[in-house]
């Protein structure tokens, strides 16, 4: 192979294809015809002298070539960008679009107030938000930098601790008039209140409290439910009923009157620390170490770093 007879567009394209697996699906990210995206890779595979896709009506598979290929193709890619990043970040500071993955509730309640200050800070930088409560792949979604509780798995992730988030139970003061104010853990069981459910994931259904002094979980049988952390807050904010929140989230509602605080005694105050998790070929990319160091800045100052969660 002739290192010089290979086109970094074409490298790109590639690594995009493998992603995810349809060359169609490359085509209309990159808006080229799927003519376009066929004749890119036949460019590639003649300069390897290899095959290093099979194509059938089936989809799309890697050879044991292109499996090889596809390795170092995202090394020279991240070195292309952190070299891009370095030469352009030394004349105007960190640029470029930053694909972020957050949950809607994180995106409303850490990104979007938190945005008109990074760009101040980094006019350079643009963001591509992608607000979605399921667990992405960041390479195959081509995620720069994605907002989690929970540290990853895979050995594939840098993940690096930002924050910390605490939860508690809200509800509306027009639900409490008409059904009271629980005055203790069990009273979360009476049909009389009605619970606010999750369904992205099981683990939020079971509510860590305090009874009597003493760690319990109330695993809840939820009245309404939704698979969208946003829209849980805005069914406890329209009286649906007592819902999980972040404190974070739930804190500009608070002062806005439109919750209210339930079983505040009988809520652990200790957190779950909040990550910025990337994936390992970009986390030195001075674009996204901007936003991390912005975002986690932002955090501390509202009471959210990694020390403890807001009261």
């Amino acid at each position: 192979m002739e290192p010089t007879a290979l086109r970094l567009d074409d490298v790109a394209l590639f690594v995009r294809v493998a992603e995810l697996g349809s060359l169609s699906a490359a085509a209309r990210e990159r808006q080229l015809a799927v003519s376009q995206v066929t004749r890119a890779l036949a460019r590639l595979e003649g300069c390897c002298g290899l095959r290093l896709m099979h194509r059938s009506t089936h989809g799309l598979s890697l050879t044991d070539e292109g499996d090889t290929f596809l390795t170092h193709a995202r090394q020279l890619l991240d070195t292309q960008a952190q070299l891009q990043a370095e030469l352009t970040g030394k004349l105007g500071g960190p640029r470029g679009w930053v694909r972020v993955s957050v949950s809607p509730v994180l995106a409303e309640a850490v990104i979007a107030p938190s945005l008109a200050a990074l760009h101040a800070a980094h006019p350079g930088l643009q963001l591509d938000i992608c607000a979605d409560d399921r667990i992405i792949d960041m390479a195959r979604d081509g995620i720069d930098v994605a907002l989690r509780t929970g540290s990853p798995a895979s050995e594939a992730l840098v993940a690096r601790q930002i924050g910390t988030l605490g939860r508690g139970l809200y509800a509306s003061p027009a639900y409490l008039a008409r059904h009271g104010t629980p005055a203790s853990v069990a009273a979360l069981q009476d049909p009389a209140h009605r619970l606010i459910g999750n369904t992205a994931s099981p683990v939020l259904n079971r509510w860590p409290l305090l009874d009597s002094g003493h760690p319990c979980e109330v695993l809840i049988r939820p009245h309404t439910r939704a698979d969208n952390t946003a829209v849980v807050v805005a069914l406890a904010r329209h009286g649906a009923g007592i819902a999980r929140i972040t404190h974070l989230a739930a804190r500009p509602w608070v002062v806005a009157g439109e919750l209210v605080p339930v079983l505040h005694a009988q809520v652990p105050a200790e957190g779950v620390p909040m990550y910025a998790v990337m994936l390992k070929e970009r986390h030195r990319l001075p674009k996204v170490r901007a936003c991390i160091e912005h975002w986690a800045a932002w955090l501390q100052a509202a009471g959210a770093g990694p020390a403890g969660g807001v009261p």
